[in-house]
């Protein structure tokens, strides 16, 4: 049985990220990894443009100004200025060439055509310079780079429309368990509803993969021998609910190992979650989860998601962790770490009742998991501890 930390290291060097790549709209690549380098194919901004609502001038050594025209936000029209002349402007608006500074509308008085300066004024102020953000050829956006809402916003302001992206990868979920039921069928004796298809489903279309199918096994050998060999084949990642332990009709360990999967680890010192297995077959990586809901998520989120950004390109991806101040005294039994559901607010943190690995109420409420290293076992109320945020 392996550490935590050793578990994730292990995780980084057996994943490799995906080569494959596709040509995808701008307007559509949320969450993708830029495949290539991005240059920008104009300046930006492409002209002189106005920072401010007030006008354009072409000083000279009085402080009164002929105003002879205006320049709205998208005119194409340049005037002519000579010395001693202004135009009305707008911010955003092209500044003509003859116009060398722009004064703020609420530092002149103006009368009909006329404006007065109330204040002293120098060249070159309120102007955004062409090519200010970036100019024609530089680097806009490098390679491994996430597209969030801001940076397709910037590549958008550069006239981009489509972007060369890393495939993401396909994921089948496999869900074992003769107990388990749909929700919406009437619970009968010895049944309960199942609840971690959804769960991860809706994990990882929060994370932005949507290509994801679902299927159920029957709790004997040979029905999830033949179910992992077409879900492994149909898919880049495979995540297995259930049947990993060692109990009489637990079987995914038994048919993966038949089947010629790589073992990377199995059962990692931590509570919840322990029996968490990670292989490879055909460089593909498997997961096979704990079946209690409350181990699988846990799991999910530490050991999942980040091996998916990085099989998506995203190579720099780390888990969202930081520090806050615990709420209470903490005891903790025997020597595995421990990620515990929590509520962080203002840097403080408070450990939440109801840890058992089969509970997911205290995992609605929460917002971090406190991690608790192996080697240590006391926590007084004041300590500080790791937090790890959940991934949004």
């Amino acid at each position: 049985m392996i550490t935590a930390e050793e578990a994730f290291k292990l995780l980084q060097n057996n994943i490799t990220p995906n080569e494959k790549t596709i040509s995808i709209e701008l307007n559509n690549s949320l969450g993708y990894v830029l495949a290539s380098n991005v240059f920008s194919p104009i300046n930006m901004p492409p002209f002189r443009q106005s920072a401010m609502d007030g006008y354009a001038l072409n000083l000279h050594d009085k402080s009164n100004y002929k105003i002879i025209d205006e320049v709205k936000a998208g005119d194409e029209h340049q005037p002519i200025l000579y010395k001693g002349e202004a135009v009305r402007i707008f911010t955003g608006s092209a500044v003509p060439e003859t116009a060398n500074t722009v004064i703020m509308q609420e530092k002149v008085t103006v009368k009909e055509n006329h404006l007065l300066i109330n204040n002293s004024v120098s060249e070159n102020k309120n102007i955004r310079p062409l090519g200010e953000q970036i100019k024609k050829g530089t680097l806009a956006l490098k390679k491994g780079t996430k597209l969030t809402p801001a940076a397709i916003g910037f590549l958008l302001t550069l006239g981009i429309s489509k972007v060369l992206v890393f495939e993401k990868p396909k994921i089948g979920i496999l869900t074992t368990g003769n107990e388990l039921i749909e929700a919406g069928q009437k619970l009968t004796f010895g049944k309960i509803y199942e609840s971690n298809a959804g769960m991860l489903k809706s994990g990882l279309q929060n994370f932005g993969f949507s290509r994801v199918s679902v299927s159920k096994v029957k709790d004997d050998y040979q029905s999830t021998l033949n179910s992992l060999r077409k879900i492994i084949s149909e898919n880049d990642l495979i995540l297995i609910s259930g049947g990993i332990s060692v109990g009489d009709y637990d079987f995914v360990g038994k048919a993966l190992i038949e089947l010629g999967t790589q073992q990377i680890f199995y059962k990692v010192k931590q509570k919840p979650g322990k029996p968490l297995f990670f292989g490879k077959l055909n460089s593909k990586p498997i997961f096979a989860l704990p079946g209690n809901p409350a181990s699988a998520l846990s799991n999910f989120y530490v050991y999942v998601h980040p091996t998916l950004e990085r099989l998506s390109g995203n190579i720099n991806f780390s888990i969202n962790k930081g520090i806050a101040i615990l709420e209470s005294d903490f005891k903790k039994k025997g020597d595995r770490a421990q990620f515990l559901k929590a509520h962080h607010e203002n840097g403080k943190v408070t450990v939440l009742e109801g840890q058992s690995s089969a509970m997911l109420h205290t995992f609605a409420t929460a917002n971090v998991l406190v991690y608790i290293p192996w080697n240590r076992n006391k926590y007084e109320k004041g300590d500080i501890v790791e937090i790890i945020h959940f991934p949004t």
